[in-house]
């Protein structure tokens, strides 16, 4: 019986080389024999866990994402000052992260239709364990008095809607007047404005 820290290393294995196979041709030219000839594995490995390259790519997605989120989470736990303060500036340095990661660069530049359904149609996974991170800042807020009482799980789903415009659509806005910093400042007032008792 394969242990769970085997199984996770396995998975991490396939899930590096689905990254660097979307990195190299997009997600559609990239096939279920590409990743296992680079994670070193059979197909038949690979259908055991997964059965097609989107779902790989859409587990890739939340373990790059998640891991971003918590690890600029983590930055702000360690800052000191109202919730308020920690809350924006960790959203406007994940909403920077996440707009200049690669493989959301990737994705959006040659296979935007797979970000749809997490724009139109349901929440994913990393969706939700944003939303997770962001009530508990929020609920930090509403204890220290820096944020606006109102209901923590609606105030960080707003929340989220919020960064993810700005992620997702600020580079159709920039320009050589415009910058993605401009923009950075915007959503630093808009969520200050949003979130001030």
């Amino acid at each position: 019986m394969t242990s769970k820290r085997h199984k996770q290393t396995d998975d991490d294995a396939v899930l590096d080389a689905a990254r660097e196979c979307v990195l190299a041709v997009g997600v559609r030219r990239t096939t279920l024999t590409d990743i296992a000839r680079r994670a070193g594995v059979s197909r038949m490995t690979l259908y055991r866990r997964w059965p097609d390259v989107r779902s790989i790519v859409a587990d890739l997605m939340t373990r790059e994402w998640t891991a971003l989120a918590a690890e600029i989470s983590a930055a702000g736990r360690d800052a000191s000052g109202p919730a308020r303060r920690a809350l924006v500036d960790n959203l406007v340095e994940g909403v920077r992260a996440l707009r200049d990661h690669p493989l959301l660069r990737k994705i959006v530049d040659v296979d935007p239709e797979l970000l749809l359904p997490y724009v139109l149609h349901r929440q994913g996974a990393s969706q939700r364990a944003f939303c997770r991170i962001l009530e508990e800042a929020v609920r930090a807020g509403h204890a220290d008095g820096s944020i606006r009482r109102g209901d923590p799980v609606r105030q960080a789903r707003a929340l989220l809607l919020i960064a993810q415009s700005f992620a997702l659509s600020a580079p159709i806005v920039t320009d050589a007047e415009h910058t993605a910093g401009d923009f950075d400042a915007e959503l630093r007032e808009i969520l200050e404005r949003a979130l001030r008792p």
